[in-house]
């Protein structure tokens, strides 16, 4: 690719030679997508079921609701909408879905191959757990698709020119569609590595010193705002250094992503004992690792949780994302190294571990909603329920509960879905509504087992977890005025 006349000539030569090898690789990425009946992936779930309100919506059929007019936070949503009028709403999710997964796999790929000026082939396990890592199984599909389509705008625009420019703005006005942390990353890589490529010798050192600034700032700004209810509260910051995309359903996680990280270390080293005697051995190494630093500064000095509009719901997990985008820079400075067989094969068995414990954990989760949906089917149509249902106590994915909202398309409303009162997605809701509940702290105390029933939330009712030895085990009771909904089926143990 470095040795072409342009970017696009080396990218069309590098399609023509490698596309067997890129459409058998598409075909095994999307495996996990289809190895279960439902696709397993958290916030995903709520997706697929305002994606159905919408639905209603324009039916006329969701009274209190209605689709808002908003530029970000919607691509997701959009596409996964039009294709379910095309197709169906289950064949829709896996599509798009899909669609995502390869755009994030490939956008990375390209990216690490832009900064290296080498096709990353020996990282391709590394980059398929990542493709699989938090964001994706948090479900948080829109900020994941900006991450991906950001990976394709910087890989362009790294050394683009002339039209190269156009296709990058264009990617970009999709990056923000998805979800503003994919458009700014892009957009604040540009000019960072535009402006330090500007300045000479040790005066490039001013740059991270004045990102680091920036972002001290920031942190002393929310800080001493106490209106935004501001937190950090996100464990050592140490153990955030984009290894943690891999740790999801349990500590087990927790030690491939640890051998995840101490092979890359060996890799790096190995690579730089081999290089020892070359004198300008760092300058490959140089600018990405600049840029995971920053990214790692960044991280530990944002906020993990904060709430800028006190009537709205909390903007949540900032630094837990954003590992996603020092992992990718984690992968650049990766890439810089010589590629070698052992490379290929220890990343490829930590990525066979990995596949084989996420296997699993869905299919613990399909066993949960094909419950959920077992006790959907027998309710009237319209009525509303509250889901209380607790993720493992080791598991670091929270939202297990909307496994248990997606059941209830076309049989019940979930009357504690977060997004309409939140006001951050499309579809919103007015007070009083019928189908969901009007306020984004009503919604978290349900969430929570927090919430006091009113009269007129009457009639409605509760699934939750009955069997502390078998958390997929579901039951649904009714919910009285003046009790607490709480977490009837008890606080769930490790299984």
């Amino acid at each position: 690719m470095a040795a072409s006349d342009t970017p696009s000539a080396g990218v069309i030569a590098f399609l023509r030679q490698s596309k067997l090898r890129i459409l058998v690789l598409s075909v095994v990425l999307v495996i996990p997508c289809v190895w279960h009946r439902r696709i397993e992936a958290g916030d995903l779930a709520s997706h697929v079921y305002n994606a159905w309100l919408a639905q209603l919506i324009g039916k006329g059929q969701a009274p209190g609701l209605y689709i808002a007019k908003q530029w970000n936070n919607v691509l997701f949503d959009v596409v996964l909408l039009r294709a379910a009028n095309l197709v169906g709403m289950a064949a829709a999710e896996k599509i798009v879905v899909s669609a995502c997964v390869l755009i994030f796999f490939w956008g990375v790929f390209a990216f690490v191959a832009a900064v290296t000026e080498r096709p990353p082939w020996f990282l391709t396990p590394c980059i398929a757990m990542l493709a699989y890592g938090y964001p994706f199984c948090m479900g948080f599909m829109n900020y994941y698709l900006s991450l991906g389509l950001a990976c394709f705008g910087l890989a362009i625009l790294w050394r683009g020119r002339g039209i190269d420019w156009i296709a990058g703005g264009l990617i970009a006005a999709l990056a923000w569609l998805a979800h503003p942390i994919g458009f700014l990353w892009l957009l604040g890589t540009l000019a960072y590595v535009r402006v330090r490529a500007n300045m000479p010798g040790w005066w490039k050192l001013a740059m991270p010193l004045a990102a680091a600034s920036g972002f001290a700032a920031l942190c002393l700004y929310v800080a001493h705002r106490p209106a935004l209810m501001a937190d950090w509260d996100r464990g050592p910051f140490y153990l955030y250094n984009g290894a943690d995309q891999l740790w999801l359903f349990g500590t087990r996680y927790v030690w491939l992503a640890g051998a995840a990280l101490f092979l890359g270390l060996v890799c790096a080293g190995a690579d730089l004992y081999s290089r020892r005697k070359d004198n300008h051995w760092w300058r490959q190494f140089e600018l990405p690792l600049e840029l995971y630093v920053v990214t790692f500064c960044a991280i530990v000095l944002i906020p993990e949780n904060l709430r800028p509009p006190p009537e709205g719901a909390w903007i949540g997990l900032l630094g837990s994302r954003l590992t996603t985008i020092s992992a990718i820079f984690g992968l650049c400075v990766l890439g810089g190294s010589k590629p070698r067989k052992w490379h290929l094969a220890g990343f490829g068995i930590c990525a066979a571990v990995f596949f084989a414990f996420l296997y699993q954990d869905t299919g613990w989760l399909n066993r949960l909603e094909e419950h959920a949906e077992e006790l959907a089917r027998e309710l009237a149509p319209g009525t509303r329920v509250i889901v209380m249902i607790d993720a493992p106590a080791d598991s670091r994915m929270e939202f297990v509960d909307h496994a248990a909202e997606r059941a209830c398309i076309g049989h019940c409303f979930s009357y504690a879905n977060y997004e309409p009162s939140s006001r951050q997605f499309r579809v919103r809701v007015l007070e009083g509504s019928p189908v969901v509940t009007s306020s984004a702290d009503d919604a978290q105390d349900m969430a929570s087992g927090q919430y006091e029933v009113q009269d007129e939330d009457l009639p409605i009712k509760q699934i939750y977890q009955c069997d502390q030895k078998d958390l997929t085990r579901l039951c649904i009771g009714d919910l009285e005025a003046g009790g607490t909904n709480g977490r009837t089926g008890g606080k769930a143990p490790g299984r």
